[in-house]
């Protein structure tokens, strides 16, 4: 199972599969039309609340992927995520978020869950 992780805002590479935007909010100055999605998987980012903890601190990162994890238990985002999982069986997958630090973001936790299992 290919899972890739990028920024929305790279260029579109011929790799990429199914072009998936894993963040709640819509990344700031990019059109539709430039991100060239295929899906906004909206609803498997992690709440409001633990993304503003986090707060993209590195130091909180491993406490940060082990509640978003616990949140992915929740049905909502456990529905969003068996969708991923599904398009992720049928060929490669790019998930993108607008996070600088692409490693250390809910793109990175969710690639983890994806390839592994959690």
């Amino acid at each position: 199972m290919g899972v890739r992780l990028r920024r929305v805002y790279e260029p579109v590479s011929s790799g990429d599969g199914k072009r998936i935007l894993v963040d709640r909010v819509w990344p700031r100055g990019l059109s539709k039309e430039k991100a060239r999605l295929d899906e906004w998987a909206k609803d498997v980012a992690p709440s409001t609340e633990l993304r503003k903890w986090y707060g993209h601190c590195v130091d909180k990162f491993d406490e940060f992927a082990r509640r978003y994890k616990a949140e992915l238990d929740d049905p909502e985002r456990a529905a969003a995520l068996s969708r991923l999982r599904e398009l992720s069986e049928q060929g490669p997958v790019t998930l993108l978020t607008a996070t600088r630090d692409v490693d250390h973001s809910q793109a990175a936790v969710l690639a983890e869950v994806l390839r592994h299992g959690g």
